[in-house]
């Protein structure tokens, strides 16, 4: 819903302006309307949103052929032009809220450079608190702990992933429209603190979508395909890259149907649902991160940069549970 303006004062010019804040489901979206001179920690304005949501914003400026850079807790915020129709000129970011960012108030500073002239915006972001759950597992102890061999095979999975995920694209692949990869029962809770056999495990980093095995798993968007992995944890998953350090990823998969550079499209068919890695029945694991903040995957559908969206449906399957996020002891 539309929450009432905020009024901002730029410095020197006595100029109101506002900001729009639109709440829906796990984004929020901002339209932030730009001071000239470099100023003051968070005096262009505010923002806020929960740990592991997408804050969207729009930084209206007429230099279209600027390069526009943001810096939020040590991580890159990278912007791109606005194309939609009807929206004033200017440019987009997506700021992801990492579920484990601190609460409280951090600066979010943009840099604009256009040639040789630069220019300094600065806002305040505050972070605020989600209530995740907490789940109570019991499973087999094989499907927990690791030994010292699995330990060290684990450690090189991460370096591995690590690795691939180094450089970004630096063009915006992504398209309006965002796909739900599979339609079926989400089984697992994003940022769900896990307790498995009365230990606690890193919290849920993506959405387990319970499915009968063999379902087909799409692409939530046109992207590249970065890496794919038979992981001791995520068994087969992809991992694709979507630009501007935005990437999707698809684990537990039982068949994968791509192979790595490889060009995908919203809604193609990637891999097969099913059970490999650590694992208790056939599901999808969706996960997704955003300039390196871990954010809910249901964020994508509420996105303002679609055509349509696609809900997921319930389907009548039991449901099932990946240690995808979980970290060797």
């Amino acid at each position: 819903m539309i929450q009432p303006s905020v009024p901002l004062v730029w410095r020197g010019t006595g100029k109101r302006l506002s900001v729009a804040m639109l709440c829906c489901a796990g984004v929020v979206l901002l339209d932030v309307f730009c001071g000239f001179p470099p100023s003051a920690s968070g005096s262009d304005g505010q923002y806020s949103g929960k740990q592991g949501q997408i804050v969207v914003i729009k930084v209206p400026a007429d230099e279209m052929s600027a390069q526009v850079q943001g810096k939020f807790l040590g991580r890159t915020v990278k912007f791109f032009p606005e194309t939609r129709p009807g929206e004033p000129k200017g440019f987009v970011g997506l700021l992801g809220v990492d579920m484990q960012d601190k609460p409280g108030t951090h600066e979010l500073a943009v840099q604009i450079t256009d040639g040789e002239h630069d220019r300094s915006i600065s806002y305040h972001v505050r972070v605020l608190k989600e209530k995740f759950h907490v789940e109570h597992l019991k499973l087999p102890k094989d499907k927990v702990d690791l030994d010292e061999q699995s330990l060290a095979r684990w450690k090189g999975e991460q370096e591995q992933v690590k690795e691939a995920l180094a450089s970004d694209s630096e063009k915006k692949l992504w398209q309006p429209s965002f796909v739900e990869p599979v339609n079926g029962r989400r089984t697992g809770i994003f940022g769900s603190v896990r307790i498995m056999n009365g230990q606690a495990r890193n919290p849920h980093n993506g959405e387990d979508i319970g499915a009968p095995l063999g379902t087909d798993v799409a692409a939530t968007n046109d992207g590249v395909v970065r890496l794919t992995v038979d992981h001791i944890f995520s068994g087969k998953g992809v991992f694709v890259d979507h630009g501007l350090g935005f990437y999707s990823m698809y684990f537990h998969l039982s068949e994968v149907l791509v192979k790595e550079g490889d060009l995908v499209r919203a809604g193609q068919i990637v891999g097969k649902v099913g059970a490999t890695g650590r694992a208790t029945g056939p599901h999808l694991h969706w996960g997704v991160k955003l300039n390196g903040a871990r954010v809910n995957p249901y964020a994508l559908l509420d996105l303002p940069f679609k055509a349509e969206t696609q809900s997921a449906t319930p389907s009548p399957v039991g449901e099932s549970v990946s240690a995808a996020g979980a970290p060797a002891p």
